[in-house]
């Protein structure tokens, strides 16, 4: 029997649109029961059957920013691990062109979106892995792979591989 994602997979996408020196942060504030409530992340989400990370990505992107993605590169994985939640294997993306008014982005269910300068992103409430990949990203490193395992919100390992 052929095995299907669903929507409730741990297979993500995560990206990070990029305009004039910013990221596109999500403050996840608005969802109930969210593993990354308080936290700032770029947008993304879970793939559905039969979708591609690339896909999952354009997807995500065009239904929680109203943005249509024209240019992207796909970064890495980053296998994610939380004690007592489990595992989830993110596909990580940076977007350099879209179509859209930037601007005026619609209101998203899972959060408030913001563009943030890159040297004020270290600022926020992250989560520690996502530093290093944020810092991985902004180094433009070849396509990598990252885990960082999780004990609630500290970060207990991290293992990188390019």
């Amino acid at each position: 029997m052929k095995e299907t994602i669903r929507e409730s997979s741990n297979l993500t996408t995560l990206c990070y649109i990029e305009k004039d020196g910013r990221y596109l942060m999500m403050h996840r504030i608005s969802k109930k029961n969210d593993a990354n409530k308080g936290k700032w992340i770029g947008v993304g989400g879970h793939f559905i059957e039969g979708e591609s990370p690339e896909e999952c990505m354009i997807r995500e992107v065009e239904e929680e920013t109203g943005l249509k993605v024209t240019s992207f590169r796909f970064r890495g994985i980053v296998t994610f691990i939380l004690k007592d939640w489990g595992c989830e294997y993110m596909h990580l993306f940076t977007v350099d062109g879209f179509e859209g008014d930037s601007e005026n982005l619609p209101e998203c269910s899972e959060g408030v979106l913001e563009w943030v300068p890159f040297d004020e992103i270290e600022k926020l409430n992250l989560w520690e892995g996502d530093r290093i990949f944020l810092r991985l990203l902004r180094e433009d490193r070849e396509f990598f792979s990252l885990k960082l395992e999780y004990d609630k919100d500290r970060l207990v390992e991290s293992r990188l591989y390019n």
